[in-house]
């Protein structure tokens, strides 16, 4: 299935900006970010067409995953 990936922030270094990619069936948030050796305690939002979901969540064809890494500072 394909899916379409934005990275912002840190998460660009190194990867890309958008990209659409082949993913197998019942594919995870969490298998995507694995994919990407970004580790969850890294995930600060994960959205699907703009809506919040959680790391367990499973993909469906043609949606687009935003990942925003956690904001540091004080």
């Amino acid at each position: 299935m394909k899916i379409t990936v934005k990275l912002f922030a840190g998460f660009r270094d190194n990867r890309f900006k958008m990209a659409e990619q082949d993913y197998p069936e019942a594919t995870t948030v969490g298998d995507i970010l694995s994919s990407l050796n970004i580790e969850r305690p890294e995930l600060g939002v994960a959205l699907i067409n703009g809506r919040h979901v959680l790391p367990e969540h499973v993909m469906v064809d043609g949606q687009t995953l935003s990942l925003f890494p956690k904001v540091g500072g004080g």
